[in-house]
C-alpha cells in the first residue's frame, strides 16, 4: 500500500501504525471470512474502526485524558480519509421521511421497519446511532 509506505518514509509515526492496525483488521476479518474482502468488506472494516475512535474519544474525554483524545482524533481523521462522504442530518431526515412512507409507517410501533428500509440506503456514509434519532424523530412527528 502506497499510503503505508509514504508514511513509514516520512517518519509519520501515526499514519503508520493506523494503516498498519486497519491493514491487520482486515487481514484479520478475510482470516474470519476465509477468503478476499469486497470493496463492501473492506468499508466495513473501516467503519468499525472509525466505530471504535469515535467510542474511544468519549470514554477519554470522560476520563479527563486529552492527550489520549487527540490521538484518537488524529487517528479518526486518518480513517475518514478512506470513508465515504458522510450523509448530513438534513439528508438523513429527507431519506427517513421517505423510508417511513413506504413502509407506511404511521408511529414510533413501526421503527423496526422504517430502519430495515433505511439502513441499506445510509450503510457507511452515517452511524447507526445518528440515524436511529432521527427516524425516532421523524415516527414521533407521525403521531
Amino acid at each position: 500500500m502506497q499510503s503505508l509506505h509514504d508514511a513509514v518514509r516520512n517518519r509519520d509515526e501515526i499514519r503508520r501504525s493506523v494503516l498498519r492496525l486497519t491493514l491487520a483488521a482486515i487481514h484479520n476479518a478475510e482470516i474470519d471470512h476465509r477468503g478476499p474482502l469486497g470493496e463492501g468488506g473492506i468499508q466495513e472494516v473501516i467503519s468499525r474502526e472509525v466505530k471504535k475512535r469515535r467510542e474511544s474519544i468519549e470514554a477519554f474525554r470522560k476520563g479527563n485524558r486529552p492527550d489520549l483524545v487527540a490521538r484518537e482524533e488524529a487517528e479518526l481523521l486518518i480513517l475518514e480519509e478512506w470513508m465515504p462522504a458522510q450523509l448530513s442530518r438534513e439528508e438523513i431526515v429527507r431519506l427517513a421521511h421517505q423510508a417511513a412512507q413506504e413502509a407506511g409507517a404511521r408511529g414510533p410501533r413501526d421503527k423496526g421497519r422504517v430502519m430495515g428500509k433505511l439502513m441499506p440506503q445510509v450503510k457507511g456514509r452515517s452511524e447507526g446511532q445518528v440515524v436511529s434519532q432521527v427516524v425516532d424523530e421523524v415516527l414521533a412527528s407521525l403521531s
